[in-house]
C-alpha cells in the first residue's frame, strides 16, 4: 500500500512506446490516464516522460540515458515516487532502485491499480479478491518482504527500501524463503475463500433464474457513470464519485420497466486498459455477474475524448470474459455537455444504434428502459439447440418463452429449431447446434 504522511507524495510518470505494444490507446493517452489512477491515489503527479523503444531494455525497462535524465529530474523535484506505464520485471525492479536509490520508490501501473483497489474495496468479499491479486502481484517479485505484509505474516515492522512502492530491507536468504512460503500459504488460503464467494454466488445466480427474473449488467470503462445510472434507474444509493474505480464491489437493484415487467439490474467494476490480469483472476467471482447476464448495458462516456478507445476496450474485455454473445445495448452517456447531442452518432458512426442518456439529469432514460424491455421480453432470436433429457427445464423453458418451429426426439437428446428471447440465449448457448 501506498503511505502518504501529511501531503500528497510526489509521483514522476514514465511510458514507453514500443513497437509491439497492443496498447489500444496511444501512449500520450495512456499516460493521462495513468496520471488519473495516480491522483486516484492520493499523489501529486509531478511530471512525465515517455520513450520509443523496438524493445524494452532487460534491465531497466528504458534505456540507460533516459534513466540517467529522469533520474536528475527526480532530485530536482525532490520526487517520491517513479511509476512506470507497464509492468516491470523483478529484475526491472532492482535496477531502476540502485540507480535512483533509496529514497525513490518504483512502481508500476499494476502495483498502482492494486493499491487502488485495495483503498476502495469495502466489502469481505472485495478484500479478498484484491488480498489474493496483491500476493499473487508479489510472490514473484519478492526479493526482499513488503513491510505491511511482514507484518500480517507475523514479522517486524521498521524495514526501509522499496519494491512495488513498499518500505522494505533486505533480509538474509532464511527470512526470504519464510516469507515466500508465508505468501504460498495465504495465497492458498485466500483462494479457497474466493471459491466460497463463488459458490455463493452460483447459489444466488440458480436462485435468482428460479425466480425468472432477467439480470441486466452495466458494464463500461471505469467512471463512465455507471453508478450514476444504477442510481437514477432503480433508485439505488451507490457511491458515486469523479474518480476511477470509485466502486468495486457489485450491487444488484430491482428494477420495474414500462408496462409493469420486473427485472434485476447490477452495477459492475470499471474496465481499463492494461487491466491486471491478477484482478481479472482474482474478481472471477464477481466478474461471472457479467458472464451470466441476460443482457448488457455499456455505458460510455462519450465526453471523453477516448471515448472509442474505451468503448473497444470493453468490448476486448468481454470478448476474454467469453461474454461477447451476450446482447448487448450502448449507452452514450453524459450527452447534457453537449449542445447538439443528437448529431453525436453521425459523428461516431460505431455508435449508430446507441441509445443517447444522461445519467446525472435524468434525459433519455425512458429511451433506455424501453430499449431494455424490447431485448429482454420482444427480441426473438433463431437458434438450434440439442439439448439432453436430464436438462429437462431447458425444454420446457424452450415450450414456455420461445417458439417450436421443428422438434426431433432422439435416445438421448431432444433438438429443437425455434425462436427464443434474446435474454435466454445464454442459457441454452452450450447446447447450440447452429442459428437458423
Amino acid at each position: 500500500m501506498l503511505e502518504t504522511r501529511g501531503k500528497a507524495e510526489k509521483a514522476f510518470l514514465i511510458g514507453v512506446e514500443l513497437k509491439t505494444s497492443q496498447s489500444i490507446l496511444n501512449t500520450d493517452e495512456s499516460l493521462d490516464e495513468l496520471s488519473l489512477l495516480s491522483q486516484t491515489a492520493g499523489l501529486n503527479v509531478v511530471g512525465m516522460d515517455k520513450q520509443k523503444l523496438a524493445a524494452p531494455n532487460p534491465a531497466t525497462f528504458i534505456g540507460s540515458g533516459k534513466v540517467e535524465e529522469i533520474k536528475a529530474y527526480l532530485e530536482s523535484v525532490k520526487a517520491d515516487l517513479v511509476i512506470f506505464d507497464d509492468e516491470l520485471s523483478p529484475r526491472n525492479f532492482r535496477e531502476l532502485e540502485k540507480v535512483f536509490g533509496n529514497n525513490i520508490r518504483v512502481l508500476d501501473r499494476t502495483a498502482l491499480i492494486l493499491d487502488i483497489f485495495a483503498q476502495h474495496a469495502q466489502t469481505r468479499e472485495g478484500k479478498i479478491q484484491v488480498e489474493l491479486a496483491q500476493y499473487e502481484y508479489l510472490y514473484p517479485r519478492l526479493t526482499r518482504a513488503w513491510s505491511h505484509l511482514a507484518r500480517q505474516a507475523g514479522g517486524g515492522g521498521g524495514r526501509t527500501g522499496n519494491v512495488g512502492g513498499v518500505g522494505l530491507r533486505g533480509p538474509g536468504e532464511t527470512q526470504l524463503e519464510v516469507d515466500r512460503r508465508r505468501i504460498r500459504e495465504k495465497i492458498s488460503r485466500l483462494k479457497e475463500d474466493i471459491e466460497k464467494v463463488r459458490d455463493h454466488r452460483k447459489r444466488y445466480r440458480q436462485n435468482r433464474k428460479r425466480s425468472n427474473l432477467p439480470v441486466v449488467a452495466l458494464v463500461g470503462y471505469t467512471n463512465a457513470g455507471k453508478s450514476t445510472l444504477i442510481n437514477a434507474l432503480a433508485k439505488a444509493d451507490v457511491y458515486v464519485a469523479d474518480k476511477l474505480f470509485a466502486t468495486l464491489d457489485p450491487t444488484t437493484r430491482r428494477l420495474q420497466l414500462p408496462g409493469g415487467k420486473e427485472i434485476l439490474i447490477t452495477d459492475t467494476v470499471g474496465f481499463i486498459q492494461k487491466l491486471p490480469a491478477h484482478l481479472i483472476a482474482a474478481f472471477r467471482a464477481t466478474l461471472e455477474e457479467i458472464s451470466e447476464a441476460d443482457l448488457l448495458i455499456q455505458v460510455v462516456d462519450i465526453s471523453h475524448p477516448s471515448a472509442i478507445f474505451h468503448w473497444r476496450s470493453v468490448l476486448q474485455t468481454l470478448t476474454e470474459l467469453e461474454a461477447d454473445s451476450i446482447p448487448m445495448i450502448t449507452a452514450l452517456n453524459k450527452i447534457d455537455r453537449f449542445p447538439d447531442a443528437e448529431s453525436l452518432c453521425y459523428e461516431f458512426p460505431e455508435f449508430d444504434g446507441s441509445v443517447l442518456i444522461s445519467a446525472l439529469n435524468g434525459n433519455g432514460l425512458d429511451h433506455l428502459l424501453l430499449r431494455i424491455s424490447e431485448e429482454l421480453f420482444e427480441t426473438n432470436i433463431p437458434i438450434n439447440v440439442s439439448i439432453p433429457y436430464k436438462e429437462g427445464h431447458l425444454i420446457s423453458m424452450f415450450h414456455e418463452f420461445g417458439q417450436v418451429d421443428k422438434i426431433d426426439h432422439g435416445v438421448e437428446k431432444v433438438n429443437i429449431t425455434g425462436r427464443i428471447p434474446a435474454r435466454l440465449l445464454t442459457d441454452f448457448k452450450r447446447y447450440q447446434t447452429g442459428r437458423q
